[in-house]
């Protein structure tokens, strides 16, 4: 996925996987999702709603899912799944970005 970035910490030498989602995507507190550049718009369940914020911070893929499996106790396979699935969903739907930020 052109959208996955490998970052790597000069200091530990540990890698950090993230996703950035478009600085152009607004978000609304409810889950509504925009996309001014083409005029699409979505909406998330809560779970989503928090993948988005946390991507459009800049955490990364392991932060997120470390914080997902805290909050809503769901099996690590599980969730890697799920969110591989969605973190596709949203390349498709040209929500991520494609290049570096």
């Amino acid at each position: 996925m052109g959208a996955l970035l490998l970052l790597v910490s000069g200091e530990s030498n540990k890698s950090f996987r993230i996703l950035r989602l478009k600085r152009n995507i607004a978000l609304s507190e409810s889950g509504f999702i925009f996309n001014p550049a083409n005029g699409d718009s979505f909406s998330v369940n809560p779970i989503g709603l928090t993948i988005l914020e946390l991507l459009k911070e800049g955490v990364s893929i392991d932060s997120i899912q470390e914080k997902l499996m805290t909050m809503y106790q769901v099996k690590e396979e599980q969730l890697a799944e799920d969110f591989h699935d969605f973190t596709n969903h949203l390349n498709q739907l040209n929500l991520l970005e494609n290049e570096p930020a």
